[in-house]
């Protein structure tokens, strides 16, 4: 049985840790109102970049630029963004376990994987499984910046033209809110139409200005670039709102043990003290029996 200076101990640690997680708590919210407001920010214009694309691929012919060929599905690339750091609940099991599960599923057809990560933990979980990494960006999200972004987006677009990729997928966590954390798969490459038929778009044709040629150049590089670095504002935003959930529940979780142990204690010093006291009791019936005597 535990002594009462053990179960004090154990209090002292528990709130030890309770002012950690709290702590931890307010970091976490701290940072989760910069990186809200950047992707708030940041979304319209990633979104309606995309819809401006999606609109040109489908008026615009393959031949004019190497982004928008499309090619048998043969070498898929697969961009997993997790986090540099854990202490963020289910935020980086929810993502890799999807993520191994599509690799695991597509082992059993002849579509090879490319496998690209983002975040220590991403790099980490597929070293320990001997899982090969065509690339990894590490330590990116306490400094995030857009060079990040075209990098990473730098080198899926050259593969992609290259021919070493014939499809690019994104799997990262979007940001719904604090507590409400989704892992999205999104195709970036190639670059999918709009469809007329189904009423996403207008038939209006462009009139390009330069040429069609110079202005993809431009904008389809850009393009993907942008993608990439609103997925990873989504998972920065994602990461700082599953700590913040996790750490608080963790300081509950906290102040729900310390009660516990201070009535253990408690109810343990009781029983000290009425053993004393019935010692003392016993003690002084034998004396003035003996007295008595």
């Amino acid at each position: 049985m535990a002594t009462l200076r053990d179960i004090r101990r154990r209090i002292n640690s528990v709130k030890s840790t309770q002012q950690i997680t709290k702590a931890m708590k307010m970091v976490a919210a701290a940072k989760l109102r910069r990186a809200q407001q950047r992707i708030v920010e940041a979304r319209p214009y990633a979104l309606k970049l995309r819809e401006v694309i999606a609109s040109l691929a489908l008026r615009t012919e393959p031949e004019r630029h190497p982004l928008l060929a499309r090619r048998e599905t043969g070498r898929k690339g697969l961009v997993v963004v997790a986090a540099d750091k854990g202490l963020c609940g289910a935020f980086n099991a929810n993502i890799l376990r999807k993520a191994f599960d599509y690799l695991r599923q597509a082992g059993d057809t002849e579509v090879q994987i490319i496998l690209l990560v983002v975040g220590r933990k991403a790099r980490d979980f597929f070293r320990r499984r001997q899982i090969e990494r065509q690339g990894e960006w590490i330590n990116i999200f306490d400094q995030l910046a857009y060079t990040h972004a075209a990098e990473i987006g730098s080198q899926l677009a050259g593969a992609y033209i290259g021919g070493e990729l014939d499809e690019v997928d994104l799997l990262y966590n979007e940001f719904r809110s604090a507590g409400i954390q989704r892992p999205v798969m999104e195709r970036l490459l190639p670059i999918e139409p709009l469809s007329v038929e189904s009423g996403e778009l207008e038939p209006v044709e462009f009139i390009f200005e330069p040429s069609p040629e110079v202005i993809l150049s431009e904008l389809l590089p850009r393009h993907v670039e942008v993608q990439v670095y609103r997925a990873l504002m989504e998972s920065a935003a994602a990461e700082q709102g599953a700590r913040m959930t996790a750490m608080e529940a963790a300081t509950k979780n906290a102040a729900e043990m310390i009660e516990r142990l201070t009535l253990v204690f408690n109810k343990a010093r009781q029983e000290r003290i009425t053993k004393e006291l019935m010692d003392i009791v016993g003690g002084a019936e034998a004396l003035r029996q003996a007295g008595t005597a």
